[in-house]
């Protein structure tokens, strides 16, 4: 774990814990944050070159970060990584459950271990979070309001029976959403962030993520800069909770029978 000393000038800038943001698109979401002004952890699982690289970058821009490591798949790794992130950097002020089990089922490939599998990191970690979050809230003098940002998919809107445990896994934590905000207002906000097709699959090639990409109904999907814009509007307009956002180009107007990845 590395962090930085924190100069007594930026005791009161906040702190956002993002879970799988070493690279990809939590790499984005860290770095938007961080040029906002927001002190960053950083966590990973295996990454941790990477987790280091990005807070290396997250150095240079002068705000406070720290590397956390933990397997989220393991419920007591997932409780330590926010133990881990308040110890580094003094507090954490919000959430972004951005890291996710995506393997291929389907009904007619479905197992209890491949349900199991996905359930963990995608659904009970951001839970077990979220409650700790509004846990570390309450013990604060300053009572401040946090947020947790979950990040979604827009299968969700426009279902099919591609990544079907992966997919249960995101319903679930979609109700949960709603669930979380009714349970921790006004102490906690929780939102949704939807994204589209945003970065190419471990199933798809440079082209297959092209042609796919060109399909949505605005001629591209979302891009990293689109859902990291998006869940800093949402972490940052205190008047949004228990809903979310669909940032897809349009891809769950179009009623596929496949998953984007593939088709």
């Amino acid at each position: 774990m590395k962090s930085n000393p924190m100069p007594q000038t930026e005791q009161t800038a906040k702190v956002v814990l993002i879970t799988g943001s070493a690279k990809r698109l939590g790499r984005a979401i860290a770095l938007k944050f961080a040029h906002s002004g927001w002190h960053v952890a950083i966590h990973y699982n295996q990454s941790q070159a990477d987790a280091l690289r990005t807070v290396a970058e997250l150095d240079a821009l002068g705000v406070r970060c720290a590397a956390i490591q933990g397997d989220l798949s393991n419920p007591d790794q997932a409780v330590a990584v926010f133990d881990n992130a308040v110890n580094a950097l003094g507090k954490v002020d919000a959430v972004v459950n951005n890291a996710s089990l995506f393997e291929f089922d389907d009904p007619k490939t479905f197992s209890n271990a491949s349900l199991q599998a996905h359930i963990m990191p995608n659904l009970a970690a951001p839970l077990l979070l979220a409650q700790r979050l509004a846990q570390h809230l309450a013990t604060r003098q300053d009572k401040p309001q946090g947020v947790v940002i979950n990040l979604l998919d827009q299968k969700l809107w426009s279902y099919n029976p591609d990544f079907f445990s992966y997919t249960l896994s995101k319903a679930a934590l979609q109700a949960a959403t709603t669930m979380l905000a009714q349970a921790y207002a006004p102490q906690l906000r929780v939102v949704g962030v939807a994204p589209g097709l945003t970065l190419p699959s471990h199933m798809q090639t440079e082209d297959d993520f092209a042609r796919t990409h060109a399909l949505s109904p605005l001629g591209k999907a979302s891009s990293p800069e689109d859902i990291s814009n998006t869940i800093l509007f949402a972490a940052q307009t205190p008047s949004i909770t228990g809903t979310s956002i669909v940032v897809d180009g349009g891809q769950h107007l179009l009623g596929l029978q496949r998953d984007f990845s593939c088709l």
